[in-house]
């Protein structure tokens, strides 16, 4: 069954990958190279991704008027989607194996969702 893994961030989340080395930050990517490279060999991931900071989001909404897009997040939001992992595993427990992996699971909220299929 196919989970994405929704990985979010946080003031906290921010702030400590602000405060770290260029040493601890080429670690923690290191880290993320190795749990692809091992969910490529197990063949349970399909993709994943890093997203951009929420200042370089651009936001479209469509009505009568139009297409308007504006950038920037919500104001009000402190949590933002950070990245994610879209996989094919086995069970529910086995994508929250997974997303337990993601150091982000420290600081705030890494959401396990099943995905469901349009037809």
């Amino acid at each position: 069954m196919k989970y994405v893994v929704l990985i979010y961030g946080n003031p906290e989340s921010r702030a400590a990958w602000a405060g770290m080395t260029e040493e601890q930050r080429a670690a923690g990517l290191a880290y993320y190279r190795q749990l692809n490279a091992d969910l490529d060999a197990s063949g349970e991931r399909i993709v994943s991704e890093r997203l951009a900071y929420p200042e370089e989001t651009t936001q479209v909404r469509v009505g009568e008027s139009g297409v308007l897009t504006t950038d920037g997040p919500f104001a009000e939001a402190k949590e933002f989607l950070a990245g994610f992992y879209l996989l094919d595993c086995e069970s529910l427990e086995r994508a929250t194996e997974i997303a337990a992996r993601v150091p982000e699971a420290a600081f705030g909220v890494v959401e396990v969702r099943p995905v469901m299929g349009i037809g």
